[in-house]
């Protein structure tokens, strides 16, 4: 029997593991876990962060799949390890994808005065979208949001804000939603879209996920 793919996922901002809770991958072909999210440490670089928790990624020649916030940790995960595929969801590849609301935070740090002690089980994107489409978009995705720790919200704020990757990995796969409120499709490069998605795809549109992450990862 030939050993089977491990595939490791890092879900997004603020969420825990149960938003893959549709992901039903053939056991018999792959080896799926889970992770979830660490307290960053104080004044932690987004590249030190990545290193401390790619030691949770065990098995080599690993696959990984983020998504959202969760995507941008796993790209730097992959300037550290040896990946089989590392795939994204309802994510970006660069500081070029970001549509301008997150540019004009960045050079205004206005992203500082989202108030994150009222946070609780909120997504901080939430705050940065600012508009009603996004809000009602995210609504179940809120569901599975368990993260309110001020001091991870705020570090994770500044590191998606600020995070400064100039060019794509070249062993990337990017899956988007050409609904996303968040990242918006008309700011992402060469993706495979899946019509109709939203940034809480992950959650809704799990039957195409299931159907269509194995040849991704095997091919």
């Amino acid at each position: 029997m030939p050993k089977k793919t491990s595939i490791y996922f890092i879900p997004g901002l603020a969420a825990n593991s149960s938003i893959f809770k549709n992901i039903n991958l053939d056991s018999k072909l792959f080896d799926v876990h889970f992770l979830e999210w660490l307290m960053p440490k104080k004044n932690e670089s987004l590249s030190a962060y990545a290193l401390r928790f790619s030691k949770l990624i065990s098995q080599p020649n690993a696959v990984l799949v983020g998504v959202s916030f969760g995507g941008v940790l796993a790209q730097e995960i992959n300037n550290i390890l040896d990946l089989k595929k590392l795939i994204i969801i309802s994510s970006v590849k660069s500081k070029t994808e970001f549509p301008l609301k997150f540019q004009i935070a960045r050079k205004t740090k206005a992203y500082k005065l989202v108030p994150t002690s009222l946070a609780k089980y909120i997504d901080l994107l939430f705050y940065i979208a600012i508009t009603e489409s996004s809000k009602h978009h995210l609504e179940l995705y809120k569901k599975y949001l368990s993260i309110n720790d001020k001091h991870y919200l705020d570090w994770a704020i500044e590191q998606i804000v600020n995070w400064d990757q100039q060019h794509p990995a070249p062993n990337l796969i990017h899956i988007h939603g050409s609904n996303d409120s968040i990242f918006p499709i008309q700011y992402i490069k060469e993706p495979i879209i899946i019509d109709n998605g939203n940034h809480a795809m992950i959650l809704n549109k799990a039957r195409w996920f299931n159907s269509n992450l194995p040849d991704l990862i095997l091919n």
